[in-house]
């Protein structure tokens, strides 16, 4: 008989399983659940961890299942590769079009998945957080989804902060992580541990069985009792622990000390087995023979999991005889197939491999581990993917530390790359330790230098010093310029203005080409300077590096420098804005810079929004940059598409961006897109007449940056909020702030009133003149559209103040066509002309107020609505009182003034009903129909009852 070296069923873990099923039911009710499982080497946290994998999948969940990187803890997010490839290897079908601009970013997991983006954005660490987050809820769409971590031990940090993300909002999505880790000190161990304590997830700690238990579990095995002295030797022997009890076992077993006759186990005469696993290992080991104990030699050199293709490479096996050894007795008893990678082959655990390397000496190590860096250099030429960490971690361990060296330096870029910048700051580190080749040394310290920053350790990348590292002069400014850069991102203009003023040190007199990069970072800064002429000195840098980058060409730097110059300029000149945005694009596309190109069109979009309302860029750079992955760029489309919505009056329409970006704005920590949401937010509230949001909105003025959008906030949010509430003093006071705000602090932005709304409030207010008005409009940014539209406006109140009534009128009906888009701010600004034309005798006022009250009225605006009907009253003009069904009135009638009781007698006109017949309708006296009828005579200018039986057929049509 074979004896099963495991037992076929979970044994003495009845709590725990108990526990995991009481989780599962949260999961099927759509509450995210977490559980770690922990405990030492051998006490049986996968054997659970695949129970608990089984009753998920019984259960309907889909299954997403990896394990850690036994070669080292920096190789990024392998084991969340693995679950999203345990997808296809299980059958799963995932509409991936469904991840939108995430896909690019799990595409670094699944490049099955199409191409990983080469955005910033896209390689972020949070985006792919918030990518597999929007995975697993998409997966368990139907009935949840489980997804399964081995040996979390030996993942890499990055790995760790985007599990924490997932734990962070899985809350509310049917969905399970479970992770199995040793209780040994890990960042892992001491995540999992922080995370229970915060009621965030389940902690399950394994302890080692009980003498019961031990018995238990060899009965499985042996399908049968234990003698006493079996079992007392198992104890004595295993100390408890799960996987010593079945390979003690097994061993006895195997050697005749324990025998089965019939269905009895008994107990041989042979000596006792040795009481350690190590010992074990050690006699199988030793009874292989020279070509075996090779093979498994080198197997432990590489790793806990290792290829055979790389094995037979090393060891000059052809595969016939590789497998033979792996099913001879011996080794099956050490290593055995891996179940989530063909082709790949594991030892039975970590202790097994542990144990085998304490057998090899260490010269015999240094040798296998050269042959087998060799090896996978030639099985895998440029070593892609994690062979290149493997073969660095070969070599070092032969000795061979500048090749080393250079091996982790490409792999710590390429986890740069990937997004892992923790593992990327460790594995450069340990290049910089062992690399000495000057240039090989600035490469180092170039790609560390992003990854501090992308890790957000910018106080860490500041303390570094160049002046001992044997670079050139050159070289080193290099490095400053990166670190201003740095300093820029993370907001600390003062430490960036430092680096640019080291670096420009560095570069003396040195050619033009060679300073574009410090100048273009140089005009970033100046823009956070908030301080007179901050924008002048930063457009003329800007212009001073995009004349030289395009002509190098430095593309990137030309990109950038550009785009900053149609940001720069766009208040001056919006034509020569958008000639340089123009200019930054096609030089994008001229050099395959996608990302350049979508963050042109997102400026070339604002630029066509304000000016002409149209949308069309905007929203092609929007979908551009979701089928790339450049999560930012589509954000920053969003808020720019969200403004254009609250202007045209689509409020549901902004509410939805404006709480889906929030919400993923904050997740993802992208600042700066929440605070443009903050804004928006209180934009939004301000024109909605909604004061307690905007209010609460208010407070993004306190965090750091937020004093830039003080003038936006007053003039865009808060004075059409005073407006709107018909407080038009707060209103002129909020604007009078937001134009303070902008003469003391200059900013890119538009719309804060200047150009358009101040100078409407002024003219029917009497206190602007016709000079001034000249003056302001002669603005080259006055002809933004939504500032134009009141600027017309004012204009026709000082042609009607200075008797010029046809002037006044014609530019009140163009300013109707240029505020077609924005019906709010078209009703509004009807109804304060209509003061000015009421106090000065010109235009259709009437007409005006009655339009402005339909549409505030509708819109639930009542302070501006009852003043409209207020001023109509002083006009001397009948106003009804709204009843309901005045929304079934068509709006031409309603604007004549037709009531809904005229309209109702309309109705029956056009079926041709006598009046008496109407009156008894709609239980009304004769005499009251004639006068409705009358009315309606008058109110629509006809001269009969036929032809109004006419107008109400084409209004029923």
């Amino acid at each position: 008989m074979r004896v099963a070296l495991r037992a076929p069923v979970v044994v003495g873990r009845d709590h725990e399983l108990g526990l995991i099923r009481t989780t599962l039911a949260k999961v099927a009710a759509g509450r995210g659940q977490v559980v770690f499982l922990t405990g030492e080497a051998g006490i049986g946290k996968s054997r659970l961890a695949t129970a608990a994998t089984d009753l998920a999948y019984q259960s309907g969940m889909s299954i997403m299942r990896g394990r850690g990187s036994a070669m080292s803890r920096t190789i990024p997010f392998r084991c969340l590769s693995e679950a999203l490839l345990s997808l296809q290897r299980l059958g799963t079908t995932v509409d991936i079009d469904e991840l939108g601009p995430y896909r690019p970013a799990l595409a670094r997991l699944n490049p099955d998945w199409g191409s990983a983006s080469d955005d910033a954005s896209s390689s972020s660490l949070i985006v792919l957080a918030e990518g597999v987050l929007r995975l697993t809820e998409l997966v368990g769409r139907e009935g949840g989804c489980a997804v399964v971590i081995d040996d979390l031990q030996y993942a890499d940090p990055d790995t760790l902060a985007v599990l924490e993300y997932v734990i962070d909002n899985i809350s509310h999505q049917p969905t399970l992580l479970l992770a199995t880790m040793r209780d040994d000190d890990s960042a892992a161990l001491e995540f999992a541990r922080a995370t229970s304590k915060r009621d965030s997830a389940t902690l399950i700690e394994l302890r080692r069985f009980k003498h019961e238990q031990v018995s238990v579990l060899a009965g499985a095995c042996l399908e049968g009792a234990l003698p006493a002295p079996a079992l007392d030797l198992l104890w004595a022997g295993s100390g408890g622990l799960p996987l010593f009890v079945e390979e003690l076992l097994d061993e006895i077993v195997s050697d005749g000390h324990l025998v089965r006759t019939g269905d009895v186990w008994s107990m041989g005469e042979a000596g006792v087995p040795p009481s350690a696993l190590v010992h074990s290992v050690a006699g199988r080991f030793g009874r292989l023979n020279d070509q075996a104990r090779e093979f498994v030699s080198v197997a432990a050199v590489i790793g806990l999991r290792f290829p055979l293709t790389v094995v037979r490479e090393v060891t000059g096996l052809d595969y016939r005889t590789l497998l033979r050894h792996l099913q001879s007795e011996p080794v099956a008893h050490l290593i055995g197939p891996d179940d989530h990678t063909p082709d790949w082959y594991l030892f039975t655990h970590a202790l097994v491999a542990d144990a085998v390397l304490t057998l090899i000496p260490e010269d015999v190590q240094s040798s296998l581990a050269r042959r087998a860096a060799d090896a996978v250099e030639k099985r895998y030429p440029g070593v892609p993917g994690d062979w290149c960490h493997l073969c660095a971690t070969l070599r070092e361990a032969a000795g061979q530390t500048a090749a080393a060296g250079a091996l982790y330096a490409e792999a710590g870029r390429r986890a740069l790359a990937q997004g892992a910048a923790q593992s990327a700051v460790t594995l450069l580190e340990r290049s910089l330790e062992l690399v000495e080749d000057p240039v090989q040394r600035f490469e180092a310290l170039e790609a560390q230098l992003l990854a501090l920053t992308e890790a957000g350790q910018v106080d860490r990348a500041l303390a570094m010093s160049f002046d001992s590292s044997g670079l050139d002069r050159p070289h080193r400014a290099r490095l400053h310029t990166q670190l201003a850069w740095a300093a820029n991102l993370a907001g600390r203009t003062s430490d960036g203005l430092a680096q640019v003023e080291i670096a420009r040190a560095l570069l003396g007199d040195a050619p033009p080409e060679e300073c574009a990069p410090v100048d273009v970072v140089a005009a970033h800064l100046e823009l956070d300077r908030s301080e007179p002429g901050s924008l002048e000195r930063a457009e003329e840098t800007a212009l001073r590096a995009a004349t030289v980058a395009e002509r190098v060409p430095l593309p990137v730097v030309a990109c950038q420098a550009w785009q900053l110059l149609g940001a720069l300029t766009r208040r001056r000149d919006p034509a020569r804005a958008t000639a340089y945005l123009e200019r930054s694009r096609a030089f994008a596309i001229a050099h395959d810079l996608p990302i350049w190109e979508i963050h042109a069109l997102v400026r070339l979009g604002l630029d066509d929004a304000l000016r002409s309302g149209d949308l069309g860029r905007l929203e092609q750079a929007r979908d551009l940059a979701s089928r790339i992955g450049a999560v930012i760029a589509r954000y920053q489309s969003e808020v720019n598409i969200g403004l254009q919505l609250v202007l045209r009056a689509d409020f549901a329409a902004a509410s939805l961006v404006v709480d889906d970006v929030s919400s993923a704005a904050k997740r993802l920590g992208l600042q700066e897109i929440s605070q443009f949401m903050a804004v928006l937010r209180a934009v939004l509230a301000g024109h909605r007449g909604d004061r307690t949001t905007l209010t609460e909105a208010w407070s993004v003025l306190s965090e750091p940056g937020g004093e830039q959008h003080t003038a936006r906030l007053h003039g865009l949010a808060a004075t059409f909020c005073s407006l709107l509430e018909e407080d038009r003093p707060r209103a002129r006071a909020d604007l009078a702030l937001a134009l303070a705000a902008e003469r003391a602090t200059p900013t890119t932005y538009h719309l804060t009133g200047r150009l358009g709304l101040s100078l409407l409030l002024r003219a029917v207010d009497g206190d602007l003149t016709r000079a001034e008005y000249d003056s302001v409009v002669a603005d080259p940014a006055a002809g933004l559209r939504w500032d134009h539209h009141f600027a017309l406006l004012a204009a026709a109140v000082l042609a009607g103040a200075e008797g010029d009534k046809d002037a006044a009128l014609a530019q009140v009906q163009e300013s109707g066509d240029v505020g077609h888009p924005y019906p709010m701010a078209r009703h509004l600004g009807l109804r304060l002309v209509a003061e000015a034309a009421v106090r000065d005798g010109w235009g259709d006022p009437e007409t005006w107020l009655r339009s402005a009250e339909h549409h505030f009225h509708d819109a639930g605006i009542a302070a501006v609505a009852g003043a409209c009907r207020a001023q109509l009253r002083l006009m001397g003009v009948r106003v009804t009182q709204r009843r309901s069904g005045v929304d079934e009135v068509p709006d031409e009638l309603r604007l004549a003034g037709v009531t809904v009781r005229e309209y109702e007698v309309l109705r029956l006109l056009g079926v041709r009903l006598a009046n008496n017949e109407i009156a008894a309708q709609l239980h009304l006296s004769r005499r009251t129909v004639e006068k409705h009828v009358s009315s309606l005579l008058t109110k629509t200018g006809l001269t009969n009852r036929l032809a109004l039986g006419k107008l109400a057929t084409e209004h029923s049509d």
